[in-house]
Formats: C-alpha cells, structure tokens, sequence
C-alpha cells in the first residue's frame, strides 16, 4: 500500500498527516517529522511506499484551526487494534468539543466503567490525532493528563475548543 504525507503549518505548530490510498487516516500529530508520525501507524497498517502529496484531511485540519472544530469530525480513519480499543477510538469521536471527558467518565461512555487505566491507554495509542479526538479525555481531577505530542498542544486544542 502507498501512503500520501503532508505537512502542514498550525498554530501549534508543524501538524504531519499520513493516509492510506483510500484517504483514510493512518496517523497524524505535531511534528515535522514524518518518521514520528509513520511509527505510531500498527505494523498491520503500516504502508509499504510513502509519498509526499496533499491529502483531503489537511483542508479539514486548516479548518479546525480556522474556527470549524468541527471540520475533522468527517475524516475518515483507519486504525486496528482490540475490540476494546476500537470502540475506544469510536467513542472518542464522540466527544464534543469543548466538553471533555475525565478518563473515568470515558471508561463509562465506552461501556467499561473499571477499566480507567485501559481508557488511557487507548488514548496513548491512538495515532490519527486531532482527528480521533484524544485530547479530549482529562485526568480526573481535570488536569490535561498526558499526550503524545505535548501537553502545550493538548491545552491550546482544548482552549480552542472550548472558545468555538
């Protein structure tokens, strides 16, 4: 499989975006580095031949950043992992903006109220971000928690948010 890779300029900074022939999003975050952004793609995904190209997700990504937090929500994505995990990712993308969730509070939305630390985890591997909304799950005491690409990213993404 041949994947397209772009780089576009954000706010928050270089924001690299890599999808499958179909358009799908295999990974994505803020970096200008498109080895960081290949090596959170699974192996089962993980494309043989890469290519420098626009892809349909940048214009919603520039939109995002326009105003439209809503813009990503159409993306298409490809991700594989447990069942759990998937139904992780989908329920991430649920989560409206500027209304985040505690990781408890996630754990519940997914169906699996005791399993907190697997609520992390699925947002700790989840590689199309800004995309499957991550970012939108906090600790519970409210505070950002983790985030791969930087807590600086996390907290500008949820303040734009939370101002739309």
């Amino acid at each position: 499989m041949t994947a397209t890779i772009q780089t576009i300029d954000t706010p928050d900074g270089p924001f690299t975006i890599v999808a499958d022939e179909r358009g799908r999003v295999l990974a994505s975050g803020w970096t200008a580095d498109p080895q960081e952004a290949l090596d959170r793609i699974p192996r089962q995904l993980r494309p043989s031949e890469v290519v420098e190209g626009e892809t349909a997700a940048a214009a919603a990504a520039r939109a995002y950043y326009a105003g439209d937090v809503t813009a990503i929500d159409g993306v298409e994505v490809a991700q594989r992992g447990t069942a759990l995990q998937e139904r992780g990712w989908a329920g991430l993308r649920t989560i409206e903006p500027g209304s985040p969730l505690t990781y408890t509070e996630f754990a519940a939305a997914i169906g699996e109220p005791a399993a907190v630390r697997a609520a992390a985890s699925i947002c700790a591997r989840n590689a199309p971000a800004l995309f499957v909304p991550c970012h939108r799950v906090l600790r519970s005491d409210g505070t950002l928690g983790g985030f791969a690409w930087g807590l600086d990213v996390k907290r500008s993404l949820l303040a734009r948010e939370a101002a739309a």
